[in-house]
């Protein structure tokens, strides 16, 4: 527990990061003291000016600090505590130097091309190793000993204790990025499995967007006299996101999909369902109808996970159909729009998902679907965030001329779901089958098929 003194410590540390911030006008990665060779990097990155979390946690972590992050997404955690793992790493180097454990396989891909941009010009050797992986080529990675491992927690414990010669004995570094998350997926075990055979004379960052008393809970148990850095302690979302709602009856939740989508055409747009069912149904229709869409959730393969992303992020496809697992971390520069398909029964989701836009000072545009189902959990995330939303504006009597068209891409859409489950009752040991190529092929069939029924393809831009 920290005790008063302790407490007292922690609040003038905080103070004198104010003070900090309040008498240096311009700061630089440099000021903060970072190595010159980073800073050239940074500036190579287009990274002119260390964000505010930056500002706060990397003097800290510099003076040798465990620190707590609290900060909105989107907000550069993730270069807070790359770049002082990548100081000390230049002062003091050692193989199997820092561990960062994440929530989510695709948050942890992201994190290890951080390091690596981060750390080209110094040769840093990185890992990553999380589940949907064949874990012999994990090893044979893990056994060259990487600078950083960037892992999910249960991967990791399966190399602890079945990869021979695989230590964590030496480690200088552990960072926990998006805490709440790695505790609310039930890591408790695991995360206790690793803290119990990595030294204790280390460093521990402890990051996420909310503070919740299980992340209490770990703070005392994993770090020594932390120092807090928080840009934010209130729940709320980023100035530049212009939030609305939609209320609208559950039965035509799929014509107003489709509506809001035409009306925000040329815009990159992640639409969040609440399951892995829905997400691939919604997928599967809007393909149907002509809109270049792409699922992504926990029920797909590794690579097929990896490969949505991808198709997404390189702009081949606008819109990206996906469950909470894309609500965490991800930084998808070119977001311009989250649709709330299905309202998140946890409120703090909420800010997680319209987190994906309006990055890095950038507009974006939200809107959340409400059904009469949906009444109360909407409420809590207007209480949540202390403001009441505007309803998006939108022209009921154009959705209904798009039932017909929407009932027939329904109908596709089950069929398609059905030939799936087949297929994959016929593949014993495999992984959904999601976002392959066949189902693009099978999808594309379709369309001409929709089209002879005398619906008009959406041309994209």
């Amino acid at each position: 527990m920290t005790d008063v003194s302790e407490d007292n410590t922690l609040q003038k540390e905080e103070s004198d990061c104010d003070d900090l911030l309040k008498n240096e006008t311009d700061i630089t990665f440099e000021s903060l003291g970072i190595a010159n060779v980073l800073c050239q990097t940074c500036a190579e990155l287009g990274w002119k000016t260390p964000s505010k979390i930056q500002q706060e946690a990397i003097p800290v972590a510099l003076q040798g600090n465990d620190v707590i992050g609290l900060a909105e997404t989107g907000s550069g955690k993730t270069g807070a505590f790359c770049l002082p793992i990548l100081h000390s790493l230049l002062e003091q180097p050692q193989r199997l130097f820092a561990l960062v454990l994440t929530p989510t396989r695709e948050l942890a891909f992201q994190i290890e091309e951080q390091f690596k941009a981060l750390g080209s010009s110094i040769g840093i050797k990185t890992s990553v190793v999380v589940g949907g992986v064949d874990m012999m080529g994990q090893a044979l990675v893990l056994a060259k000993k990487p600078h950083v491992i960037v892992a999910t927690p249960g991967r990791l414990v399966d190399h602890l204790e079945k990869t021979k010669g695989f230590s964590l004995r030496s480690l200088k570094y552990l960072v926990l990025d998006e805490a709440d998350r790695i505790l609310n997926m039930d890591f408790e075990a695991e995360v206790d499995k690793i803290l119990k055979v990595i030294p204790r004379e280390r460093r521990t960052f402890l990051f996420s967007a909310t503070m919740t008393g299980k992340v209490k809970k770990l703070q005392r148990a994993a770090l020594c006299k932390p120092v807090k850095c928080a840009v934010n302690s209130k729940y709320h979302t980023v100035d530049k996101l212009l939030q609305y709602y939609l209320f609208i009856p559950a039965k035509d939740k799929d014509c107003y999909l489709t509506a809001v989508i035409n009306d925000l055409a040329g815009n990159a747009m992640i639409i969040f369902c609440s399951t892995c069912a829905n997400t691939q149904r919604t997928a599967l229709m809007l393909r149907n109808l002509g809109i270049s869409a792409v699922p992504l959730h926990g029920q797909m393969s590794q690579a097929k996970r990896l490969g949505a992303l991808n198709k997404f992020k390189s702009a081949s496809l606008s819109v990206l159909v996906a469950t909470d697992v894309a609500s965490r971390g991800l930084d998808i520069p070119r977001v311009d729009v989250v649709l709330n398909f299905d309202v998140p029964t946890r409120s703090k989701d909420y800010i997680h998902r319209v987190g994906r836009t309006a990055r890095a000072g950038r507009y974006g545009k939200s809107v959340t679907f409400v059904t009469q189902y949906d009444v109360e959990l909407y409420q809590r995330i207007e209480e949540l965030i202390g403001k009441k939303l505007p309803a998006f504006e939108i022209q009921h009597n154009e959705v209904k001329v798009l039932q017909e068209r929407v009932s027939e891409a329904q109908r596709y859409a089950r069929i398609e779901m059905k030939e799936q489950q087949m297929k994959n009752g016929k593949r014993k040991g495999q992984e959904d089958v999601s976002d392959s190529e066949e189902m693009a092929a099978f999808g594309e069939s379709n369309k001409k098929i929709f089209g002879n029924k005398g619906g008009k393809k959406r041309k994209r831009k």
